[in-house]
């Protein structure tokens, strides 16, 4: 297993009970690759440095993870299609 960093940006306008979602179904889909989630941070709203879908902020998620390949694969895939996501990006820890 190896550690990955994951920044998700959600619209700026997302409020508590999105990040809420997310983490829940972020563990959902570790729990089946038999990865884990090792940190959890609140980056907050931030100022985007151009529109993306009219979104002028962003609320910015980051997560430490431990998973093997195979699930790093099938997550990128399963954000990819996520139409509430507007950016994210996975990369190798280390």
């Amino acid at each position: 297993m190896n550690k990955y960093e994951l920044t998700v940006v959600f619209d700026g306008k997302a409020g508590a009970a999105k990040k809420k979602k997310f983490a829940e179904t972020l563990e959902g889909l570790l729990k089946v690759y038999k990865g884990k989630v090792l940190e959890t941070t609140d980056r907050g709203v931030k100022d985007l440095a151009y529109k993306i879908d009219k979104s002028v902020t962003g609320l910015y998620l980051y997560f430490v993870l431990e998973l093997d390949g195979k699930g790093v694969k099938a997550l990128n895939d399963k954000l990819r299609v996520d139409g509430e996501i507007i950016r994210f990006l996975i990369v190798r820890n280390g």
